[in-house]
């Protein structure tokens, strides 16, 4: 049976499977070797993500996924007071939160590959623009979510990661290494474009191949086309699923 990837996270995780997501890729990747499950919640935090924990995660499956990644934190880094708020969760909870998703998943299995990603950063006049030409007259006069606060909770997000020993990708951090970073990674100030996607995508191939789950390495669950003897099909099919 050829292991799963789960990808847990909120709404940048729920559409990564769009064309041109980092979802999409991954699975495009690892195609024939794993498959790649999407548990995205848009609009969910950490508080809210505890609750499905043993629906997506059950502690008696016979088949835990070999890998999760675990995408939390730009709604949790909503600002109080603004549109969003009751997204909002205080960082020190969202890192305990986290710590309580990855020891869930630890009780799983305790050789599941676990990366951590922190939120993307935040173009702040995105947002706002988004928000006119969505809401009108509506929108709000505040940006609910700032850069500043989003690194906040990157930081905590990275430091849980070293603390626990495990690998993490610090998106907010490797976006703007980029020049112009605002509108050639984001399309509304927050989720992702294609070439956003992408940076998801390679980042995590990057952690993958640096693990353990190369997928260059990884066998195919069914023999190749190039490996089956037109006359003596049986035989690939004999020694490989054998």
């Amino acid at each position: 049976m050829r292991p799963n990837i789960v990808l847990f996270g909120d709404s940048i995780t729920e559409q990564s499977f769009r064309s041109g997501g980092w979802g999409a890729s991954l699975a495009d990747t690892y195609s024939r070797k794993a498959d790649v499950l999407v548990r995205g919640y848009g609009g969910y935090n950490t508080r809210w993500a505890l609750f499905l924990l043993h629906h997506l995660f059950p502690l008696d499956s016979a088949k835990p996924p070999v890998a999760a990644t675990i995408f939390f934190g730009a709604n949790d880094a909503a600002l109080l007071g603004r549109n969003s708020e009751r997204q909002h969760v205080p960082v020190e909870e969202y890192k305990e939160n986290l710590r309580k998703i990855v020891n869930h998943l630890k009780e799983c299995s305790p050789t599941m590959l676990i990366v951590l990603i922190t939120p993307p950063p935040i173009d702040e006049e995105g947002r706002m623009a988004y928000a006119r030409a969505t809401y009108s007259e509506k929108a709000m006069t505040l940006p609910e979510r700032t850069n500043e606060m989003a690194g906040v909770y990157a930081r905590g997000c990275v430091e849980l990661a070293e603390e626990l020993g495990l690998r993490s990708v610090s998106l907010w951090s490797k976006m703007q290494e980029t020049d112009g970073w605002q509108k050639k990674y984001l399309r509304d100030g927050l989720h992702l474009t294609p070439e956003g996607n992408a940076v998801v995508f390679q980042e995590l191939v990057r952690v993958f191949n640096e693990a353990w789950l190369s997928a260059a390495e990884m066998p195919y669950d069914f023999p190749h086309h190039s490996e089956i003897d037109g006359k003596n099909p049986e035989k690939a099919f004999q020694q490989k699923c054998l």
